[in-house]
């Protein structure tokens, strides 16, 4: 299927490993130009080695000063915004009541407030030429308990936030739209890590709570987010789909 995305210009946030990379890869095998944006220079040096043709960025996503200037370099590289993808997250803290204030605070600017921003500046760019997508990585823990409280209330503002800015800016020509991933295993994610420290239990989770009966994979993920940032997916606005394997007991 040709999903027409060819010279598109994607920004890829939280991009140089896991699911933003797997991301990134995807559009550039369909001929995007693409650029990810991350704070490690290392993480960042590696994925120019594995992806050439890509743009890296460097900058604290949690600083609004350097996601304006991140944004501008983008621009300034590619001259216009055809898809942004708000994948950069993380998660921190322990139980509610074990949890201080500022993480939940911390995980806000990471996973939530960071993509307000961008999708802000994206929307603006996107409005000029009446054309855009935007696609934001949430979780299934932002439906349901699961994660992190941290991360869950993140998460779940994500969900939430795609559905409004979605009907405010359809009129534009702009679609907004989400992917809500289960547990996917990638070699620098925490799965692999918890994989490695204690294979047993983490067997018996994945037998236990995911029907398919295995961990999902950054390609399965990137599949769903290149189809909703392409023409194909043209009547999709708002919708937050899920890509567990089954793994979530949400409904709807």
């Amino acid at each position: 299927m040709d999903l027409q995305l060819k010279d598109r210009t994607v920004l890829v946030t939280g991009g140089s490993k896991g699911i933003g990379k797997g991301i990134a890869a995807r559009f550039l095998e369909e001929g995007a130009k693409v650029a990810v944006v991350a704070s490690g220079k290392e993480s960042l040096q590696q994925v120019r080695q594995d992806l050439p043709d890509v743009v890296t960025l460097q900058g604290d996503l949690t600083d609004e000063k350097e996601r304006e200037r991140i944004f501008n370099e983008f621009i300034d590289t590619f001259g216009k915004i055809d898809v942004l993808v708000n994948n950069v997250g993380g998660s921190n803290g322990g139980k509610t009541m074990e949890t201080p204030l500022s993480a939940f605070e911390d995980a806000m600017h990471l996973n939530y407030y960071s993509a307000v921003d961008f999708s802000q500046r994206a929307v603006k760019k996107m409005k000029e030429r009446q054309s855009g997508s935007i696609v934001n990585i949430s979780s299934i823990f932002g439906r349901e308990s699961g994660g992190k409280p941290t991360y869950n209330a993140s998460k779940a503002a994500m969900i939430s936030f795609t559905k409004s800015l979605a009907n405010e800016v359809i009129k534009d020509g702009i679609r907004v739209n989400g992917v809500a991933p289960g547990s996917i295993l990638h070699p620098t994610g925490n799965w692999q890590k918890r994989l490695d420290e204690d294979p047993e239990k983490i067997n018996a989770f994945v037998e236990q709570e995911i029907p398919s009966q295995r961990f999902g994979t950054v390609e399965e993920v990137a599949d769903v987010v290149l189809f909703l940032a392409s023409k194909k997916a043209s009547w999709v606005v708002g919708a937050t789909i899920n890509v567990d394997g089954g793994q979530s007991r949400a409904n709807f």
